[in-house]
């Protein structure tokens, strides 16, 4: 099986291109150049060179016949539109990267599955997200463009840290400072190791019976955003006051990071995976957070140039704490 991916080299599209390989797919990768931080399988073809601004995608195009194109890199229908341009008539199975967060915010029923309405009036990525899944269905429906639509949720490797202010507030707590949780902390948090998720999301390619359709992957384990901030902590060997925040808050001094928390990690996000497990019978996360927060700690201390403290986001979260408690 022949499959281009646009992308590659992030944390999810990263775990997928070391799967893919790994099964014997042959794959050509476009990227910017950047490296991934989990590594790359020899063998793995690359193509160079921005897919806004240059013409890699055609060249490639015009080159090979591949069986499967896979879009890490699209975010708005201007994005799709461009896919559907490209890949009309030209693969057999095209399958766009969107987000759990696309679900409606807040889900008025829990577990979330693939028939939960799409709706998030906080955050424009997922506004987006939805707009690009629209366009992209209309396409399957009145062409039978062969999409397949995947929404992963929050899914992390070693290099990223997930709690507000990233490997700055571990760095921070290390130190005795105090770090944030959204709101009360109880909403209950879908982390997603990045090598859980490509295992199953390998199986949905090739598929002539999953055009048209979607589905997430995700880990079942939904600890609350105190637990998962503890957890990590405990990992890092740091002992610090976690304090409770509003998001409107964070929203106030923060726009990107207020919308996320909001449109997204504020609310509990359980989901039922029966869907994708019917396409690849056994499957299931084995990776629980606990295991993944020391991953994230080993990475990070096995270098030093990753320990970076952005002095921004310390400022920040320094402002926002003071604030709550001043409420």
């Amino acid at each position: 099986m022949k499959v281009l991916i646009l992308g590659g080299t992030g944390v999810i599209s990263g775990a997928v291109v070391r799967e893919a390989s790994a099964a014997g797919a042959e794959l050509t990768v476009v990227t910017r150049g950047t490296s991934s931080a989990g590594g790359t399988p020899p063998g793995v073809s690359f193509a160079t060179g921005d897919i806004r601004t240059s013409s890699v995608v055609e060249d490639l195009l015009a080159r090979e016949n591949y069986d499967v194109a896979i879009d890490f890199l699209a975010f708005t229908p201007a994005h799709v539109a461009q896919d559907i341009e490209w890949f009309r008539n030209r693969v057999g199975q095209f399958v766009f990267i969107s987000s759990a967060s696309a679900y409606q915010t807040p889900p008025l029923r829990l577990p979330i599955t693939e028939s939960t309405p799409l709706r998030n009036p906080y955050w424009e990525y997922s506004r987006d997200k939805i707009a690009c899944e629209d366009l992209l269905i209309e396409e399957y429906r009145e062409s039978g463009f062969p999409v397949t639509v995947v929404r992963p949720s929050h899914t992390y490797d070693g290099s990223l840290v997930p709690i507000a202010g990233g490997w700055t507030a571990v760095e921070l707590a290390r130190s005795g400072r105090p770090v944030i949780v959204p709101d009360d902390g109880h909403s209950r948090w879908t982390l997603t190791h990045a090598s859980d998720f490509a295992r199953a999301f390998v199986q949905l390619l090739g598929r002539d019976d999953v055009a048209g359709d979607a589905f997430h992957i995700t880990c079942e384990e939904a600890p609350t955003w105190r637990e998962i901030t503890e957890v990590l902590l405990a990992a890092a060997g740091a002992e610090a006051e976690i304090v409770q925040v509003p998001s409107a808050i964070v929203a106030a001094h923060d726009e990107r990071m207020g919308a996320s928390i909001a449109g997204d990690k504020a609310n509990t996000r359980i989901f039922d995976n029966t869907k994708i497990r019917d396409i690849a019978p056994g499957w299931s996360a084995q990776i629980p957070w606990a295991e993944g927060a020391r991953e994230i700690v080993e990475w990070h201390d096995a270098d030093p140039s990753r320990r970076v403290t952005d002095e921004r986001i310390a400022r920040l979260l320094e402002t926002v704490i003071a604030e709550s408690r001043g409420l």
